[in-house]
């Protein structure tokens, strides 16, 4: 069954850097704050990293080993509720390595998505303590094509838009984004929805780490680039209703995509 209006609820959440007994506790404190709301959410997300933030120098020995200790708290979480779960991203320990994973549940607390990053940010050293995912993210949110990155993969045009080819109404993007780059973070948000015409949803951490202070302004923008809900600086609970119906009606109107020439670019 297709859903075309959803209230999504953002978790703009501090991180503990290094623990994550205490970031656990702390997400499954939020997700229950989170859904005893009067106006009970349709879909959450978290940030980036939520696990252990950005401690790479540990990162093999504080990963989550499969997503297993992850996935058993956010899929028991949706299936009580009865709400989707955009499960931020977290260190996830495999075989050949450690990612940065997104876990996707659905209202029955089934596992319907995942998605590494694929693009890792040299700034923070991730490329040294990380590895890259190989795959995009797309999936269906309750019939609906969403796509789904990570914090830097934003700054790249072409993984967005091969998502909105693939029918992708709605875009998912958790993150660690740091001052002093907010003004980069607002207009790349909003470039990447007026360009290909879908709601963004993006929710970023607060809090310091080190010297690295995480603004937060995590954002849910419409398909026109509208903001319809933004955060400051401080730990809060961001909520808007989308029409996912006003993609199709935005692509109508301004037909960009029957109107490319990707044979000169």
């Amino acid at each position: 069954m297709v859903s075309e209006q959803l209230r999504i609820t953002l978790l703009q959440t501090d991180i503990a850097i290094g623990q994550p007994d205490a970031n656990f506790v702390r997400m499954a404190a939020k997700l229950e704050e989170a859904v005893s709301s009067p106006d009970k959410p349709d879909v959450l997300v978290l940030p980036e990293m939520w696990n252990t933030g950005y401690a790479l120098d540990e990162i093999g020995e504080l990963s989550d080993e499969r997503g297993e200790r992850t996935a058993a708290l956010l899929s028991e979480f949706s299936r009580k509720h009865g709400v989707v779960v955009v499960g931020g991203s977290i260190a996830e320990k495999r075989e050949d390595g450690v990612y940065n994973t997104i876990l996707v549940f659905d209202r029955d607390g089934r596992r319907i998505s995942d998605y590494s990053k694929i693009h890792l940010f040299r700034l923070m050293d991730e490329e040294k303590h990380l590895q890259a995912g190989d795959k995009p993210g797309l999936f269906e949110l309750e019939g609906v094509p969403a796509g789904l990155m990570i914090c830097y993969d934003i700054r790249f045009p072409e993984l967005t838009r091969k998502l909105a080819l693939a029918g992708a109404r709605i875009l998912f993007v958790p993150a660690e984004w740091p001052h002093p780059r907010l003004h980069h973070w607002r207009t790349l948000l909003q470039a990447r929805a007026i360009e290909n015409q879908m709601y963004v949803v993006a929710c970023n951490r607060v809090g310091t780490s080190g010297t690295t202070h995480f603004f937060g302004h995590s954002m849910i923008i419409d398909p026109w680039g509208e903001v319809l809900a933004e955060g400051g600086e401080e730990e809060a609970l961001l909520s808007a209703e989308i029409d996912l119906s006003k993609v199709t009606e935005v692509r109508g109107r301004i037909p960009i995509f029957e109107d490319r020439r990707p044979e000169l670019y």
